[in-house]
């Protein structure tokens, strides 16, 4: 603790005002050229210039593969080791012996992990807007498993990763044997690894400030040079959200590991604000992955995971349900379609062949399928409109190096 906060105190002091970096003074007129500069970049979403958004999407697709493909070239020696650590495992999946048990176990326990991690890291990673996979897909997940757990009175259904339906097990079992930990450890793996992605995906902010910080420049990035704003404008008065993002600054910068692991242990919107400060103070890596790594991965899931069990526990969905009908007027036609799904996976859980069209497939469950399908639309939708954007902001900066070499 004694290292990390010499390191945080050190730097504390900026290389001079915003004003006066490199020696040159900002005046008003370059304010707002490039005020008017990212509203530009801004107004170019899909929706009002299709044909342009999609052309510059296109072109830094292009650079972004040439910059990876470039470090790539400098870690090639890292990069031959991946290979040939592939090429064993090839050869050691496609050769058949005793051995095949182990390796396909493997396989499905790196792809099961790898597909939570990739579902973490889409829902943080901040590509314009997050996909919110929580509420898409662990959510669920965690919800159908507690489901299954009460209804067929055990979690002895197959391990990770499941079929297309959980099927109860046939055996004999003592019904009141299910509790919260047996159900939390039974999802214990896919939340923990979801946790884990979202940990990796608070990374770019943090390097995009620490290099910044490093370099003595700081970046046309409108999150960190409304970091910098804050940071100047700190002893005057401020509104509620301002108020609250110093909070977080503050407790980060002065507490150090426990700060960073206070902000990644809760739901916290502002925790960009926690990688952009960690980076720009030269917090070290590991302080900064490994309190955000415990406090995502660990503190954190164990809480949203034990809310969407106890709230998806049989006695509070079925109080739910009976607490739907009280509504005057629409109670019983809403209560019928969520009797009629539950209905319908309990049915699923006792019968390992579906017959025909699936059994409760009823306007509340089209719905659901209906809003995944438009969230995960508008994810991608926000990837091309950030790309486009991020390649006009390459052509503004050209332009502007330009125009100071002449």
């Amino acid at each position: 603790m004694a290292e990390n906060g010499a390191d945080c105190d050190l730097p504390q002091k900026r290389v001079g005002p915003k004003e006066n970096r490199n020696g040159n003074f900002t005046d008003a007129s370059l304010r707002e050229r490039k005020q008017q500069d990212r509203e530009e970049r801004l107004s170019l979403v899909l929706w009002r210039k299709p044909l342009l958004t999609l052309q510059y999407s296109f072109l830094e697709t292009l650079v972004t593969l040439k910059e990876w493909t470039g470090r790539l070239w400098q870690r090639r020696g890292a990069v031959f080791l991946v290979l040939v650590l592939f090429s064993v495992f090839s050869m050691a999946y496609s050769i058949e012996g005793a051995h095949q048990k182990y390796v396909q176990y493997l396989e499905k326990k790196i792809l099961w992990c790898a597909y939570w991690v990739g579902l973490g890291i889409l829902s943080s990673v901040g590509l314009g807007t997050g996909l919110h996979t929580f509420l898409l897909y662990l959510g669920p997940h965690i919800a159908s498993v507690t489901l299954a757990a009460y209804e067929c009175g055990s979690v002895n259904f197959p391990e990770p990763p499941y079929p297309a339906q959980i099927i109860c097990p046939e055996e004999e079992v003592v019904q009141d044997s299910v509790s919260l930990w047996t159900i939390m450890s039974k999802v214990r793996l896919e939340a923990c690894m979801w946790g884990a992605g979202t940990a990796i995906g608070e990374l770019p902010p943090y390097f995009m400030a620490r290099a910044a910080r490093l370099s003595g420049a700081g970046p046309d990035d409108e999150d960190y040079e409304e970091f910098e704003e804050m940071l100047e404008q700190a002893q005057s008065a401020q509104d509620f959200a301002t108020r609250a993002k110093l909070a977080v600054q503050n407790l980060v910068q002065k507490v150090g590991f426990l700060g960073i692991l206070a902000c990644a242990s809760i739901p916290n919107p502002l925790f960009d604000l926690a990688g952009i400060t960690c980076g720009h103070f030269l917090i070290p890596f590991w302080t900064f992955f490994g309190a955000t790594l415990i406090g995502k991965a660990v503190i954190k899931m164990h809480i949203q995971k034990l809310f969407v069990i106890i709230t998806f526990s049989r006695h509070i969905v079925e109080q739910m349900v009976s607490l739907i009908g009280v509504i005057p007027g629409v109670g019983t036609s809403l209560q019928k379609p969520f009797r009629e799904y539950l209905e319908a996976q309990r049915t699923k859980l006792h019968n390992p062949v579906a017959d025909g069209t699936p059994a409760g497939e009823n306007w509340l469950s089209w719905v659901f399928e209906k809003v995944v399908l438009v969230m995960v639309c508008y994810f991608i939708l926000s990837i091309i409109n950030s790309m486009a954007q991020s390649y006009a902001k390459r052509l503004q900066q050209r332009k502007y190096s330009e125009e100071k070499t002449k």
